[in-house]
C-alpha cells in the first residue's frame, strides 16, 4: 500500500523536481534567515544581536544545500541561476522554473514568519505596519539601506558583496583547483554568506539575492505594510534585483579569467609540473 502511494506521488519530470527543490532549499534559508531578524528585533536586542541574523541566514543556506544540493544544485538564488544559465551550467529552459520555486519558497517562509510572530508583531509597533523608522518592521522581511545611505552606494555594496559570494561559491565547488573537502561544501558555503553579512552587511542587509528579497517584499505589501514597502530607500526596492544579477556575472568572470580557463588549459595538456600541482591539490 505505502508503494502505491509513493508510486502515485512521486514526480518524474526532471524540471518540476528542481523546481521543488528549489523551493524548499530557499524555503530553509528564508525561514532560519529572517526568522533571526525577527527574534532580534521584536525581541528588542535581548534575544539575540547582529551576529545571531549573520548565524540563522549562513545555517539556513546550508541546511537549504543539503536539502536541495542533490536534486537542483540548490541555487537558492536567482542572480546565481541566471549566471550559471549563461555559464551553460543550466539550460535557459529551465531557468523559469528554478526562480518560480525560489520565490515560492521564499514567499512561504514570509508568511509563516509573519504567522509565528504575528502577536509579537502587533506588540512591538502597538498594531501599525510601518515599514521604516523606530518602530520600522518591514526590514525583518525585506532588506532597506541604511538612513546614510545614497542609492548610488547601496547598488555598490550590493553588487560588490554579490561579487564576491559568486567568485567564492565557484572556487568553493571548483575540482580543478582547491575546491572544498566533498560533503564540506554546505558548511562552507554557509559561513561564507555569515562573513558577508559579517563584514558587509550594515549598510544595505545584504541581500546579494532577488529571490531572498522580492517575495518577501510583495508578501508585506500584501500583508499590512502597503505599497510603501516599494517607495521606501528612495524607491530602493528594485537594487536587490539588479545589482546581484550584475554582481553574480562580474564574480564569475573574475573567477574564470583568473583562475578557472588556466586549470582548464593544464588539465587539456599542460606541462607534467602544472599537472602534479593540480593534483597535490586535490589532496
Amino acid at each position: 500500500m505505502l508503494e502505491k502511494i509513493k508510486k502515485a506521488l512521486t514526480i518524474r519530470n526532471r524540471t518540476v523536481r528542481e523546481a521543488l527543490a528549489e523551493a524548499l532549499g530557499t524555503f530553509l534559508l528564508m525561514f532560519f534567515g529572517i526568522g533571526g531578524v525577527a527574534q532580534v528585533i521584536l525581541g528588542k536586542g535581548e534575544f539575540g544581536k547582529y551576529l545571531s541574523i549573520n548565524l540563522a541566514f549562513g545555517i539556513g543556506v546550508t541546511m537549504g544545500i543539503h536539502a536541495a544540493g542533490g536534486i537542483s544544485g540548490a541555487h537558492m538564488n536567482a542572480s546565481i541561476s541566471f549566471t550559471h544559465c549563461v555559464l551553460g551550467n543550466l539550460p535557459w529552459r529551465k531557468l523559469p522554473a528554478y526562480i518560480i520555486g525560489q520565490f515560492l519558497g521564499s514567499f512561504l517562509a514570509a508568511s509563516l514568519v509573519f504567522c509565528m510572530y504575528y502577536d509579537a508583531l502587533c506588540e512591538y509597533s502597538n498594531g501599525h505596519f510601518i515599514v521604516m523608522g523606530p518602530n520600522g518592521t518591514a526590514g525583518i522581511f525585506a532588506t532597506y539601506p541604511a538612513p546614510y545611505m545614497t542609492l548610488l552606494g547601496g547598488f555598490v555594496n550590493e553588487f560588490l558583496a554579490t561579487t564576491v559570494l559568486m567568485l567564492c561559491i565557484l572556487a568553493i565547488y571548483d575540482k580543478k583547483n582547491n575546491g572544498a573537502l566533498e560533503g564540506t561544501q554546505p558548511v562552507i558555503t554557509g559561513l561564507l554568506v555569515l562573513v558577508i553579512g559579517m563584514t558587509m552587511g550594515i549598510n544595505t542587509g545584504y541581500a546579494i539575492n532577488p529571490s531572498r528579497d522580492l517575495p518577501p517584499r510583495i508578501f508585506t505589501a500584501i500583508a499590512g505594510w502597503g505599497i510603501e514597502v516599494f517607495r521606501a530607500g528612495d524607491y530602493w526596492w528594485w537594487v536587490p534585483l539588479v545589482a546581484p544579477t550584475l554582481g553574480s556575472l562580474v564574480g564569475a568572470l573574475a573567477y574564470k579569467l583568473l583562475i578557472d580557463f588556466h586549470n582548464q588549459s593544464a588539465l587539456e595538456g599542460g606541462d607534467k609540473k602544472g599537472k602534479d600541482d593540480l593534483q597535490t591539490n586535490h589532496v
